[in-house]
């Protein structure tokens, strides 16, 4: 998988890939990164890439002109078709299901915006779909980007150490995830889930589930709104609800 990033800060996206399970994905040929400068399009003295908005109004625009002369060369950089996808606070919210879609293309182009937006006319004439990573707003789209970039990392064949790692993550069936342990045993008088040492593998995964339709439940009721439980899935939600009537932490009891 290739992506192709339009950012006035190369320097910036391109660390995601010095790192971690992208610097992983990279090594092991599943994941390739390119940048594009606007700037390198960009005429006049001071090489600009954005100007006043017409209108009025404070802040500054990007300019379609760079923008698309970038955008060109990164076509024109590979047979593979390019899926163009700018990181705007007017895009549709990430979720793992859209990761999950863009895992598997060949070839996307994210383009990160700066300043006071991108001229419309980029984004109607040039950009297939917008993203953005949640309702707040940052200084630009390169921190978007990289979030896309090390998401799909995480989903590419083999680059995960484990080949289930990916599946148990939160949100992948729309739930969060369940709690987890590691040694010592006990710390400072919480002591690990007495299911988790019996070796019951079978009671290990019903409490998993349990707890992670609970933790939902508590953490994100409006993801679990969206989902149409089974019977059994619903029998441990009730099982959990009656452990934890306030959606609290568990209790030492708790097995």
């Amino acid at each position: 998988m290739r992506f192709d990033v339009i950012t006035l800060f190369p320097e910036l996206v391109e660390s995601v890939v010095q790192w971690g399970i992208p610097r992983r994905a990279a090594e092991a040929g599943q994941l390739e990164l390119r940048t594009w400068n606007p700037r390198d399009w960009a005429t006049g003295v001071h090489q600009a890439v954005d100007d006043r908005p017409y209108g009025g109004g404070p802040g500054m625009v990007m300019q379609v002109p760079p923008l698309k002369g970038a955008l060109d060369a990164a076509r024109a950089n590979g047979e593979a078709p390019l899926h163009v996808v700018a990181l705007t606070p007017q895009g549709r919210p990430l979720d793992q299901a859209r990761v999950r879609e863009l895992a598997q293309r060949s070839r996307v182009a994210l383009v990160c915006g700066r300043y006071e937006g991108i001229d419309e006319r980029f984004i109607e004439a040039e950009v297939d779909e917008e993203l953005s990573l949640g309702d707040y707003v940052l200084s630009g789209g390169e921190l978007g980007a990289m979030a896309v970039i090390d998401a799909c990392a995480r989903l590419r064949p083999g680059v995960l150490g484990h080949a289930d790692s990916a599946e148990q993550d939160s949100f992948t069936e729309g739930l969060l995830d369940c709690p987890h342990y590691t040694r010592p045993e006990e710390l400072d008088g919480h002591r690990v889930p007495a299911v988790l040492l019996g070796g019951d593998h079978g009671a290990i995964r019903r409490w998993r589930r349990r707890e992670a339709l609970g933790r939902t439940w508590s953490r994100r009721p409006d993801l679990l709104a969206r989902l149409e439980l089974a019977g059994p899935d619903r029998d441990l939600l009730d099982e959990y609800r009656a452990r934890h009537p306030r959606g609290g932490a568990r209790s030492e009891s708790d097995d």
